[in-house]
């Protein structure tokens, strides 16, 4: 409660400040107004955003349920999304008409939707019905206004379980496709029906009122009825569950009520950031680039109690909330780092929830993607432990590093490498314990391993360069641990990525298990699709610059400084090579190009702020600013790529801020060139961090000097520590840049270090 009271406290002095220098005098614009969930719904190849209604880091989820963006009909009303980009669980379809419906989900013809972070309106053009929606935490309500003349009815379906109706309710559960895992609902009906309908059961089963796959109820109310209102709950653990929390919840049908506690849920969210600039579209961007930030991870106790879908136990959370649904390949990056810094506490119940769920699990291996389901352990690599130790490194130490160091090692170890895959390790995870590289296959010869999976193939460059990364991390573990031996082994291997650094090409480049590279080979194009054959939905251009836990070595690989920044500003430069047809069939994930660099896809997100390394960090301003500029934008198009749910998004308010965390486990922050006249971070000790930009005009992205606390700052990095002390970040701005500042070697952001 003392921790709450310190953040609220905090919120609101901030809150008086952001309002005072508001541009728009007399008008309470606060930052949920500036979220627009529509941002990035449509892109060049992937479905980057969906228009997502929720509240912060909550269980329930819902957006529109169309084909895309300019899908033509609604497919019935969302209840339940199972998942980030995951399918709905039950739907609810209302319709009127003279004439008995008979159908599961009625697909309508919408206009006037209007979606807000907390809310959700539609006309149903074909029924003449408005719609309205607002979500809790683990419920939410409906309203629903019949503008027509006949009778209204409302149907309850589920995809694959049972439903009960007994007079104004219905409750039931149904499972999350492909998994075992059940989604149970309590729903309830504010004007009771004059007739239940179990639409689809055979005439023997009606006395139960029972629903199987795919059958639904209906509920016809009486003909005058103009408006109906519906409260639900739902729950990983029962029936009863999903009563108690819509109970604990909502305690009326007065949507108002929902939509005032979500605006300000919301406010108190996003107001632990705020900003002050002339262009109303960077705020845009950035509260909306926040409020996707909290769409994940989402807390699943309800009541002290979570279901868990690693061993499909119910658990007792002994006061530690439980939380879900993490894409590690994806949040590592960016998105936990912001969390620690603006939502530490919760952060720290992340991490406990990762050891957790490594405990629940048969080989005690620290997960990959934890989702509601269990851990589905897609992509490459294991992150979780860059999580960890990066929590660590910044404080957040309320948690068993001993725990965490035995799953993390156990999953780098024990679990095969070969990606999207659960088998435990084998032939080629005893080669790369050998040799330090995951091998290729050579030029035609066919897969013979059964760990790998037959589309996303070995991806052998992306495994080594993820995994030597993930050593340096285990490394640290187990130096903070006492581990030595582990430590020295650890670290030992993690700078195994020069075994496959080709000193001709100056490229990282596959090499067979005759440890010779694999030719002919084409930076660009080879690989196959998505590259999977070489790297991983990226090209080689892309993975070059994947070694964040050492800059500094990678630099010299590249033969210094100056050969550094040429060949960053030669990717730049560097055309796709092939008409975008021809480019995107095989690499549909390389979105958001600047020459052959992807600012659509995550392994990219670091590499703008490498110049700092090599001392030319105006490079960095001037590329960080064009980036947001050409990609970010508060249109449907404005984000370039797969922003998989905080992600990328991330990137983009650390960016806009002024710094980024280039080394999740290094506890400093690379600047870069802040977009805001004024920024205030809301820190979780009660403190403020503060950004001002002097001389600041939108097009002055360049930095001419530095102050922290009121003292000249040389350096092109801070530390977590003078972050979280609070203070003053000073940087006076100007259109052209000054190419001596922190250009001296003493300036240069820290890499690989051990402490």
């Amino acid at each position: 409660m003392k921790f709450e009271k310190l953040v609220i406290s905090c919120a609101v002095l901030v809150s008086i400040m952001w309002l005072s220098c508001s541009p728009i005098k007399n008008q309470k614009i606060t930052p949920v107004d500036y979220v627009n969930p529509y941002i990035g719904n449509i892109s060049h190849m992937l479905v980057p955003t969906y228009p997502t209604v929720h509240l912060p880091n909550s269980m329930m989820r819902v957006c529109p349920q169309r084909d895309d963006f300019t899908g033509n009909v609604l497919h019935g009303l969302p209840v339940f999304l199972s998942g980030h980009r995951g399918y709905n669980v039950f739907n609810i379809s209302p319709y009127q008409g003279k004439e008995n419906i008979y159908t599961h989900i009625v697909d309508y013809e919408y206009d006037n939707e209007i979606i807000k972070p907390y809310y959700y309106s539609v006309y149903l053009d074909n029924i003449a019905t408005e719609i309205q929606f607002a979500p809790s935490c683990q419920s939410a309500l409906y309203e629903m206004d019949f503008r027509g003349t006949d009778t209204p009815y409302l149907i309850i379906n589920t995809y694959g379980g049972i439903l009960r109706a007994v007079k104004n309710t219905v409750s039931g559960w149904q499972y999350i496709k492909g998994s075992k895992t059940k989604v149970y609902l309590h729903l309830e009906v504010e004007q009771s029906p004059e007739e239940i309908i179990p639409l689809g059961i055979p005439e023997e089963e009606k006395n139960t009122v029972l629903s199987a796959k795919n059958r639904s109820i209906v509920f016809r109310f009486a003909p005058d009825q103009r408006k109906v209102k519906v409260r639900y709950g739902v729950s990983f653990i029962s029936e009863e569950q999903a009563k108690r929390n819509v109970d604990r919840e909502i305690k009326s049908y007065d949507i108002n009520v929902l939509l005032k506690e979500g605006r300000n849920t919301w406010n108190r969210a996003l107001g632990k950031i705020l900003v002050q600039s002339d262009l109303e579209k960077d705020k845009q961007v950035f509260y909306t680039s926040l409020y996707r930030f909290y769409e994940r991870m989402i807390c699943i106790s309800e009541d002290g109690k979570y279901y868990s879908g690693f061993d499909g136990k119910v658990h007792n959370d002994e006061g530690i909330p439980f939380y879900n649904d993490d894409w590690l390949w994806d949040t590592y990056r960016a998105a936990h780092p912001l969390r620690v810094i603006i939502d530490s506490e919760k952060e720290s119940y992340m991490v406990n929830s990762f050891v957790r769920m490594s405990e629940q699990m048969e080989n005690c291996w620290m997960p990959t993607f934890p989702e509601v389901v269990g851990d589905t352990r897609r992509m490459n690599c294991n992150h979780g432990v860059a999580t960890i130790i990066d929590c660590y490194e910044k404080g957040i130490r309320n948690f068993d590093l001993g725990k965490a160091y035995k799953a993390c090692k156990g999953a780098i170890t024990g679990k095969t490498l070969s990606p999207w895959s659960k088998a435990k390790a084998g032939k080629l995870d005893e080669f790369y314990k050998e040799n330090g590289y995951f091998p290729a296959l050579s030029s035609g010869e066919k897969e013979t391993v059964p760990e790998v999976d037959s589309w996303e193939k070995r991806q052998p460059v992306a495994v080594t360069l993820g995994t030597v990364y993930d050593e340096w991390c285990l490394a640290k573990m187990a130096q903070k641990l006492g581990y030595n031996n582990d430590y020295e082994y650890f670290v030992k291997r993690s700078l195994n990525y020069r075994k496959i650094f080709n000193t001709q090409t100056r490229f990282f480049h596959p090499k067979d298990d005759k440890g010779e590279f694999v030719k002919p080979f084409d930076y660009s194009f080879s690989g196959g699709l998505g590259a999977r054959d070489a790297y991983d939905e990226n090209n080689g251009w892309i993975y070059r610059w994947d070694v964040s836990h050492n800059i500094k070595d990678l630099i010299k690989l590249m033969g210094g400084n100056k050969a550094f920044v040429q060949e960053l500003e030669r990717m730049y430069s560097t055309s796709l090579g092939r008409p975008k047809y021809e480019f995107y069939a095989m690499l549909p994930d390389h979105t958001g190009n600047v020459g052959q660099f992807s600012m659509g896809n995550e392994p990219s997100l670091h590499i703008p702020y490498l110049y700092n390394y090599a001392g030319e960090p105006w490079r960095t301003q001037k590329r960080i600013r064009n980036l947001l500029n050409q990609w970010f934008r508060p249109d449907v198009m404005g984000v370039p790529g797969d922003e998989d749910g905080g992600g990328m998004s991330a990137f983009v308010v650390f960016s806009q801020l002024g710094f980024y965390p280039v080394t999740p486990g290094l506890p400093m922050y690379v600047i870069g060139s802040p977009t805001f006249e004024r920024a205030s971070i809301c820190l979780d000790n009660g403190k403020t961090f503060e950004i001002i930009c002097h001389n600041y005009a939108p097009e002055h992205k360049y930095i001419q000097s530095v102050k922290l606390n009121g003292k000249s700052w040389e350096k092109s990095w801070f530390s977590h520590d003078e972050l979280m002390q609070g203070g003053v970040l000073e940087f006076t701005m100007g259109k052209y840049p000054n190419k001596n500042w922190a250009v001296a070697e003493s300036a240069f952001p820290p890499s690989f270090e051990m402490k």
